[in-house]
């Protein structure tokens, strides 16, 4: 049981560290799409994914465009703070792909408008925030997604 997760452009590296230690640990794979806004052999990412690095299934893309012909027809559940749907209708299914923009401006426009149907948002209850930090929005997708995996299989 595990998630596809998804970094589009990620741009600061810690954050990309850190969502690798949590692929690790739920047993996902991250998939990462450039550009980068670092190099992959970062000192701030290795630091941030500790020593668990190596251990991690890391896929990257060279595009946008590539990624999405290489997996078309993928289950996707697409998180920006621009949708109105909330994070509690998604149909989580294992394998499915998680796809998360970059932390300054999120998903690009035409990705968001291409799957309208399949966006959803972390509601916030503060209109002194416009996002939460990258990761922390990674984690209580994929945590929400097993919880309801778990739930759903009736163990």
């Amino acid at each position: 049981m595990g998630f596809n997760i998804v970094l589009v452009a990620p741009e600061i590296p810690t954050n990309t560290g850190n969502i690798g230690r949590l692929s690790l640990a739920s047993g996902s794979t991250l998939h990462l799409i450039k550009p980068f806004g670092f190099e992959i052999t970062d000192s701030r990412l290795k630091r941030a994914g500790l020593d668990y690095w190596q251990h991690l299934d890391v896929r990257t893309y060279e595009s946008l465009a590539a990624f999405m012909e290489l997996h078309a027809n993928a289950h996707f559940a697409f998180l920006s703070s621009k949708a109105t749907k909330p994070h509690y209708d998604i149909d989580y299914r294992d394998d499915m792909f998680l796809v998360f923009g970059r932390e300054s401006v999120g998903l690009p426009d035409d990705l968001v408008a291409a799957h309208a149907n399949d966006l959803y948002r972390i509601p916030m209850f503060s209109e002194h925030i416009r996002s939460l930090n990258l990761a922390n929005a990674v984690s209580i997708i994929v945590y929400d997604g097993l919880r309801s995996l778990h739930h759903s299989s009736g163990s």
